[in-house]
């Protein structure tokens, strides 16, 4: 049976990896903040699928987090076969309205914990000749967003180039790129959601199985709706001053998971 170890696997699009996952036989382990809403996870997945769930506490945004979670991720004993890099957070205001520890904050958990994490497990993995890694990024990545959409180009351009290093050991690397998905990012961000259009809405169970299904193709991006990948092919064409101009407007206000 086969591993999986999810950050940020107690709410929103974690969560739906953790379910999905689960529901398909792998055994889990489940990396968050909060201990008790770990246990109550576990408990609930090995309940209804019989699998073996794994709680690791961590907090990814300082170096004892990160290392505990590299530390599993290395463990050839008890390998890990698929890594999700979920774990991520927003922070309401412009550039300069957000103090100078929340942005490093976020630069810590999506940036630096995603290349501390991603390097340890794909080390071990191909080791073994085998293994699948989904750093979740955002649409974010595509346009003008101070640093939070900044943090995601990361993720993609460091995803994609990765796998690119990496093709032919048998390990696969993909980014992720959700648009709006209903979960509790917004509200822990304290970020308004009425004036989102409804359609921009994803659900989140219904992206992972777009998401896992890209990354069996053996897909480096994965754009999981045809809405978001038409805004993005406008995204391309549109002159990156206007973008910003519109990002400054909602992005920054609202912004995609």
């Amino acid at each position: 049976m086969t591993t999986a170890l999810i950050t940020g696997s107690t709410a929103g699009i974690g969560a739906a990896f953790a379910r999905r996952l689960a529901a398909d036989g792998h055994d889990l382990v489940l990396v968050a903040r909060d201990t008790k809403r770990l246990r109550e996870q576990a408990t609930e997945l090995h309940d209804r699928h019989g699998i073996e769930a794994e709680v690791l506490t961590a907090d990814l945004a300082t170096d004892q987090g990160i290392e505990a979670v590299a530390g599993r991720l290395s463990d050839l004993k008890n390998p890990v076969d698929l890594l999700v890099n979920n774990a991520g957070f927003g922070n309401k205001g412009r550039y300069l309205d957000v103090s100078m520890a929340d942005e490093l904050r976020m630069l810590k958990v999506h940036c630096e914990a995603v290349l501390r994490l991603t390097s340890a497990a794909a080390e071990a993995m191909r080791k073994r000749g085998r293994g699948g890694i989904v750093n979740v990024a955002s649409v974010a990545a595509f346009v003008p967003r101070g640093t939070y959409g900044a943090s995601k180009a990361w993720v993609v351009q460091f995803t994609q180039g990765a796998a690119k290093d990496l093709a032919g050991s048998g390990v696969r690397l993909m980014a992720l790129c959700p648009g709006f998905v209903r979960t509790e990012f917004h509200q822990r961000a304290g970020m308004g959601t009425d004036n989102i259009p409804n359609w921009m809405w994803l659900d989140a169970d219904k992206l992972v199985a777009t998401a896992l299904a890209d990354l069996a193709r053996g897909r480096t991006l994965s754009i999981p709706d045809p809405r978001y990948k038409v805004l993005m092919g406008v995204v391309k064409v549109t002159p990156r001053a206007l973008l910003g101009g519109i990002s400054s407007r909602t992005g920054r206000k609202y912004g995609p998971q």
